[in-house]
C-alpha cells in the first residue's frame, strides 16, 4: 500500500477509535478527552500490539509514523496557541491572592513529592547520559501539571464555572500553568543547552527576550491589527492567517532556542488582547480541528510510545509511588490553600480534585521530556498511566465534594 493510503487508514482508525471511546468514556461522565486519551493507550503495545502484534506493527510500522508526526507537531501548536489564549488573570487583590496561593501549593507540593521520589526513579529509568538535575526537576514538574481546558469543561458540563470553587479552581490553574511551564522550559533549556551552565544562560535569556517581544512588541501590534480589521473581535480569513502565521513563527523560535515547539505557541496564544469574542472565535475556527482531528494522533502516538516493560519487575509499585505522590500532592497542596481562602474543608477538596485534573497537558509534558531525552518509554508509559487515573478521579471527586458542600450549607447529613 502506497504512503498515501496507508496515512490515509491509520488516520481513519485513530480517529474512529477516539470518537468511540470518547462517546463511551462520555456517557460514564467523564471528559470527552479522556477517552481519546484512552484510545492512544489502546492502539499501542500495551493493547493493540498485544492482542494483535501483526497487525499493529502493519498499520503503525515506525519507518511510516513521520506524516503521523507532522500532523501531531501542528495540533499540538493550535491547540497550545488557543490554552495560551484563554489564560485570564484572576479578578480583584482577593481572587489573585488566593489564586496565587492554591496555584502556588498546587505546583510546589507536588514537585517537593517529586523530588523525593527522582533518586529511586533516577537509579532505574533515567536514560543513558542525562545528569541527576534536569531528570529530577523534570520528574518534579511532571507531577505539578494541571489541565486548565479539562478542567474548564468538567465545570461547565456541571454548571459550576461560577461557583466559589469553580472560579477560584480557575485562577489558579491559570497561576499553576504558568509557573508551571516556565519551570518546564528552564529544565529543557538546562538539559539541551551545548556548553553547560552557559549553554543554559543563553537559552534562558533568549527565552525572556523572546517573552519580552511577545507582550512588548507583538502584543500592541496585534491589538492595532485587531482594532482596525476586527473591531468585533472576530477576525476573517485575513486575519486568523496572520494569527497563525505568529503562532507557528513562535512555535519555530522556540525550537531554534533548543525549546519545544509548545512554548512559542502557547507564548504566542498569551500575549493576544484578552477578549472572549476573540477567543470564541479561535476556539469555533482553530480548537475543535486540532482537538478532533489532530490531538487523536498526538494521542496514538503518545501510545505507541508506552511499553509494557513499564510494568515488569518492580514497575507496579513504582507506578503506585508516582500516583500517590500526584494525588496527595495536587489534592492536598491545593486544598490546604483553597481552605485560608474562606472556602469550608468539601469545597477546599472539591477545588483539590479540579487541581488533580491533568489530562492533555500531562501528556505534552511527557511528549516534551521524551523528544528532549529526559525520560525513557518505561518512565513516559508510567506517567501517560498517571495522566489518565488522575483526571478520571476528577469529576467524581469534585461531584462527592461538592455534594458534601451542599449539605453542609443547608445542614443536612450528607448522603
Amino acid at each position: 500500500m502506497g504512503q498515501a493510503p496507508h496515512l490515509l487508514l491509520q488516520l481513519a482508525v485513530i480517529l474512529a477509535t477516539a470518537r468511540a471511546l470518547a462517546a463511551l468514556l462520555g456517557r460514564l461522565g467523564q471528559p470527552p478527552v479522556i477517552g481519546e486519551m484512552i484510545a492512544g493507550l489502546a492502539l499501542g503495545p500495551l493493547a493493540f500490539g498485544a492482542l494483535a502484534p501483526g497487525w499493529q506493527a502493519w498499520l503503525f510500522p515506525p519507518g511510516r509514523l513521520a506524516p503521523l508526526e507532522g500532523l501531531s507537531q501542528v495540533g499540538l501548536v493550535l491547540f497550545m496557541f488557543v490554552v495560551g489564549a484563554e489564560l485570564r488573570a484572576p479578578g480583584g487583590a482577593h481572587g489573585r491572592g488566593a489564586a496565587l496561593r492554591v496555584g502556588i501549593a498546587a505546583v510546589l507540593l507536588p514537585m517537593a513529592l517529586g523530588l523525593a521520589l527522582a533518586p529511586m526513579l533516577y537509579a532505574r529509568h533515567a536514560p543513558a547520559g542525562v545528569a541527576y538535575a534536569p531528570f529530577a526537576l523534570f520528574v518534579a514538574v511532571s507531577l505539578a501539571i494541571t489541565a486548565f481546558p479539562v478542567m474548564a469543561r468538567i465545570l461547565k458540563d456541571r454548571g459550576l464555572t461560577r461557583s466559589p470553587a469553580g472560579r477560584l479552581a480557575l485562577a489558579a490553574a491559570a497561576v499553576a500553568d504558568v509557573l508551571a511551564w516556565t519551570l518546564l522550559a528552564l529544565v529543557v533549556a538546562l538539559t539541551g543547552a551545548q556548553g553547560g551552565w552557559s549553554g543554559f544562560a543563553r537559552t534562558a535569556a533568549g527565552l525572556a527576550v523572546a517573552a519580552a517581544l511577545a507582550f512588548g512588541v507583538l502584543r500592541p501590534c496585534i491589538a492595532r491589527l485587531l482594532a482596525r480589521h476586527a473591531a468585533d473581535g472576530r477576525p476573517g480569513g485575513g486575519v486568523l492567517a496572520v494569527l497563525l502565521i505568529g503562532a507557528c513563527a513562535s512555535a519555530a523560535a522556540t525550537e531554534w532556542l533548543g525549546l519545544h515547539a509548545v512554548f512559542g505557541a502557547f507564548l504566542f496564544g498569551a500575549c493576544l488582547p484578552r477578549d472572549d469574542r476573540l477567543l470564541d472565535t479561535l476556539i469555533e475556527r482553530l480548537e475543535h480541528v486540532a482537538v478532533l482531528v489532530m490531538m487523536p494522533v498526538f494521542f496514538a502516538l503518545a501510545g505507541l510510545g508506552t511499553t509494557a516493560d513499564a510494568f515488569a519487575g518492580g514497575g507496579l509499585a513504582t507506578l503506585a509511588l508516582i500516583l500517590l505522590a500526584a494525588i496527595v500532592g495536587k489534592v492536598l497542596g491545593a486544598a490546604c490553600a483553597a481552605r485560608s481562602a474562606a472556602l469550608g474543608w468539601r469545597e477546599a477538596f472539591a477545588v483539590g480534585a479540579l487541581m488533580n485534573a491533568r489530562g492533555l497537558m500531562e501528556l505534552i509534558v511527557m511528549k516534551v521530556g521524551l523528544d528532549a531525552g529526559l525520560i525513557g518509554r518505561e518512565l513516559f508509559t508510567m506517567l501517560m498511566v498517571m495522566a489518565i487515573a488522575t483526571t478520571l478521579m476528577t469529576a467524581p471527586l469534585l461531584g462527592r465534594s461538592m455534594r458534601g458542600a451542599r449539605h453542609a450549607r443547608a445542614g443536612m447529613p450528607e448522603a
